[in-house]
């Protein structure tokens, strides 16, 4: 036995980092000086007690904070009934159809309305399959390691979006009521149709780059693209259904009479009862500290159609946004608003408020970063879209606190978030507003030359 092993033993002996410590390691005397850190106080072990069976946000509730805010507002747009993405991404989807359907009720005196967020599902996820499959073909002469390619590879599809997607979308297919496309199981439920989708893709975006190195000609590669999509639309329309070309709708005044039934096409549809040009009415602002304020940005690859726009906004201090946001409110209009949600959130109250939960007494250690070290270390970002619809002023004109329409059914103030202002500061990014209500000097923006942003930027 020691014929075999000693030999072994030595080449493991012989072997880097294991004879001894490499520098920048955990040695023997850094554990004990680590572990002399740790004093295991009673108070210490009562922590430890209660975190042992039960969970870190409950434990970290500040007590005082429980009663400090009411859900009277000052300033508020009538909500229209809440709607429920449930498993799903589709929260940017939702944010821009009940935006919509909102005018829409307003100016056609509708009592009721809910607009097909699988309708536009169906055609937001054939978009993106073909902007991957095209972005792989026009990116086919770059190595795999090239950034963009593995960007791509990394990213094929999601479920996710923001608003210029959906401004293309509803501009190039328009929309139906819900009951024309209803959910489906697997709209409500996107992961697995994603994560397949994605693996099909990225099985395409191969083929396609072994046909351009082979040299295949565009028409060739154009062709297979097709036949692709064609196996994309199959599943889809498996999953989701199939989109209606046309149906029949009823117009129904606010006391619930007929006024007129008639057939619709999506885009009649679309620009009889909204007509909104989603392209020039309307400007995406964005609260980065990272990068300067008053200019223009573009991200690359930050679209849903390979023919559309770039996501483009305009970066601004906090509260220039709040002027246009309460303008907006005050003229009885929704807003697309899009956050880091998860942040101390208070579920049960629908509530919004850094002060929710008090880590730093329960584990005794400071958590300092500001808005821009959070989004330069990938700590904070936008992950949810909402209609920001409602703002409590006090007696000078500054906002104590806002209210936004969610999308996640009904729960805590019958489905809507109450967030303070200082969580509106350090955890608010998106707003699209109506032009109508956004000053010269921020329109005087857009004659800018976009900035270019990359698409793996922190951001986004």
């Amino acid at each position: 036995m020691k014929k075999v092993f000693l030999p072994v033993i030595a080449c493991m002996l012989a072997l880097p980092g294991l004879a001894e410590n490499p520098k920048g390691g955990i040695d023997a005397e850094m554990m004990s000086r680590l572990r002399s850190t740790f004093k295991n106080t009673p108070a210490d072990r009562a922590i430890t007690n209660a975190l042992r069976g039960t969970d870190i946000d409950v434990l970290a509730t500040s007590a005082e904070n429980k009663n400090l805010i009411d859900d009277n507002f000052s300033d508020k747009v009538k909500s229209k009934g809440i709607t429920d993405q449930k498993s799903s991404g589709r929260c940017w989807l939702f944010t821009g159809l009940n935006v919509l359907r909102s005018q829409m009720m307003k100016n056609h005196g509708m009592p009721e309305l809910e607009l097909s967020q699988n309708y536009n599902f169906f055609f937001d996820q054939l978009e993106k399959s073909n902007l991957f499959l095209q972005s792989i073909i026009d990116t086919s002469n770059l190595p795999m390691s090239d950034q963009t390619v593995e960007w791509l590879f990394k990213n094929p599809i999601g479920d996710g979006g923001q608003f210029t997607g959906l401004s293309d979308n509803l501009l190039k297919y328009g929309v139906v009521p819900k009951s024309a496309m209803v959910e489906t199981y697997t709209s409500s439920r996107t992961s697995k149709m994603r994560r397949m989708l994605a693996r099909k893709l990225r099985e395409d975006g191969l083929k396609l780059r072994k046909m351009a190195a082979d040299k295949a000609s565009e028409k060739q590669l154009l062709a297979e693209k097709e036949s692709m999509l064609g196996d994309v639309y199959r599943l889809l329309a498996l999953t989701l259904g199939v989109p209606p070309t046309e149906f029949s709708y009823t117009l129904k005044d606010k006391d619930g009479k007929i006024v007129s039934t008639k057939t619709y096409t999506p885009q009649r549809f679309y620009k009889e009862f909204a007509g909104n040009d989603l392209t020039n009415d309307y400007v995406m602002l964005m609260n980065d500290p990272t990068r300067e304020f008053y200019k223009l940005y573009e991200i690359d690859l930050d679209r849903h159609v390979y023919d559309g726009r770039n996501w483009t906004f305009v970066n601004l201090p906090v509260e220039d946004i709040k002027e246009m946001a309460i303008a907006s409110i005050k003229g009885g209009d929704m807003m697309y608003f899009s956050c880091d949600v998860n942040k101390y959130l208070d579920s049960e109250r629908g509530i919004l408020d850094p002060g929710n939960y008090d880590y730093e007494s329960l584990f005794g250690m400071n958590f300092g970063m500001d808005k821009a070290d959070r989004i330069r270390t990938f700590d904070s970002g936008s992950t949810h879209a909402m209609t920001l619809m409602a703002v409590d002023l006090d007696a000078n004109g500054k906002p104590k606190k806002w209210m936004v329409e969610n999308s996640w059914g009904p729960g805590a103030n019958n489905g809507h978030l109450i967030m303070t202002d200082r969580w509106f500061d350090e955890y608010m990014f998106r707003l699209v507003v109506d032009k109508k209500h956004v000053p010269a000097k921020v329109l005087d923006i857009l004659k800018q030359k976009p900035l270019p942003l990359p698409a793996w930027d922190p951001m986004f």
